[in-house]
């Protein structure tokens, strides 16, 4: 008699956690069924924390924007999760899939470290989700590495290098790189040799991306330019906390060796080292003071109206990316399928604070303008002013396709 009872009790304990099961999964059905969840993963901390937080303040901007403040794309809730990858690969890997897996991500946006980006290709890949590259550059990441799920919004090596190639290829000039050891500063080296026709790179400069002492690796430089006929630079490829500039500067080379520096932009904080090289030239992504466009106006006001700052170049590359998400959101009537979505972004035309971007169809990668600019010392701004000598376009660029499709 009590085995029966405890049989009977038994399975109508089951059978009650059974249906509290249901509920629960219905629950979680219901709560995500009228949501869209993007993943967004940054480097909060690390070396490169200045970038990842403007990163995210602008593409939290740029949802705002481009759904007018709803936070809604075709009736569904935009819902953002936030990673902090910390600059390290293997923590960016297990993030990605944790948020494709158990938060059921549609898609997700990042990161910040070309390093991090190559460790998160592969992730996509297995899901089967986009990944949005913003603002991670090497050219790997739409080359030799892509895989049919990346996008990037943010500008590759390639574009970086053939932009300021426009600038720096002459006869008679030699060039020294001074570049961080991974692959940015190896994608961006690379790249920029490639685009080069008539100047010649006579040493490459490697240093580990957390360098603070300089002296050795500008010594190089210096020896191998100094003795040169002609127009000398050293050209800086470099990305976080650290930058060289102050070093050059300090050893006031221009004046001793006639070696000038070349470089392209940064955000604001690096650029206060420009101001101790006047006239200085180079080729940028984004400059908050450049593009005339309605998108740059809104974030521009907006950014002062909020934070008492201009926005600056990684903020307009969040912005970017979160306007390719809703507008390719929009056109799907907010169907998350990946292939769907895949197709849509494919050859999609969008507007950012840059102007006109469009998803090249065979690497995914977003075709846009560069400046070429030249440093302008105001006592009204605390950094070097870059100011536009001329809007490099996009079809004034052949870029590289580089991938396997």
């Amino acid at each position: 008699m009590k085995a029966r009872l405890a049989g009977a009790l038994s399975g109508a304990t089951l059978a009650t956690f059974a249906t509290a099961l249901l509920a629960v999964s219905l629950q979680a059905v219901a709560q995500t069924k009228g949501e869209i969840r993007v993943a967004l993963i940054y480097s909060k901390t690390g070396p490169l924390e200045a970038y990842g937080k403007q990163t995210e303040t602008g593409f939290m901007l740029g949802l705002d924007y481009a759904t007018n403040g709803m936070m809604m794309v075709a009736g569904k809730k935009l819902v953002v999760i936030e990673k902090d990858d910390q600059g390290k690969p293997d923590v960016g890997k297990s993030l990605l899939a944790t948020a494709y897996g158990d938060d059921k991500a549609d898609i997700a946006v990042g990161p910040t470290s070309s390093g991090v980006a190559l460790a998160l290709l592969p992730v996509a890949e297995e899901y089967k989700k986009i990944l949005l590259v913003e603002p991670a550059v090497a050219d790997s990441i739409t080359g030799d590495k892509w895989n049919k799920y990346i996008f990037r919004t943010g500008r590759n090596s390639s574009q970086d290098a053939i932009s300021n190639a426009v600038v720096a290829d002459a006869d008679g000039v030699s060039i020294g790189t001074l570049a961080q050891d991974y692959a940015f500063g190896r994608d961006g080296v690379k790249a920029f040799k490639e685009a080069l026709k008539k100047t010649k790179v006579v040493h490459e400069e490697y240093l580990p991306p957390t360098t603070s002492d300089f002296t050795a690796g500008i010594q190089r430089l210096v020896d191998a330019l100094k003795d040169k006929p002609g127009r000398k630079f050293i050209a800086v490829i470099w990305a976080g906390a650290t930058p060289p500039y102050g070093a050059l500067a300090a050893l006031d080379l221009k004046k001793r060796y006639g070696i000038e520096v070349g470089t392209g932009g940064n955000i604001l904080p690096a650029m206060v080292a420009y101001k101790q090289f006047p006239g200085m030239e180079g080729a940028t992504y984004y400059y908050f003071g450049i593009p005339k466009n309605p998108v740059n106006e809104w974030l521009v006001a907006n950014h002062y109206g909020k934070f008492k700052t201009p926005p600056d170049f990684f903020t307009a590359g969040g912005m970017s990316a979160a306007i390719a998400v809703v507008d390719a959101l929009k056109k799907t009537g907010g169907d998350t399928n990946t292939d769907k979505l895949i197709k849509t972004m494919e050859g999609m035309s969008f507007e950012t604070p840059k102007g006109k971007m469009t998803f090249r169809k065979e690497d995914h990668q977003a075709m846009q303008s560069m400046y070429h600019f030249r440093i302008k010392v105001d006592p009204a701004f605390a950094w070097g002013v870059p100011e536009l000598v001329h809007e490099i376009k996009p079809e004034e660029m052949d870029i590289p396709i580089k991938n396997k499709r």
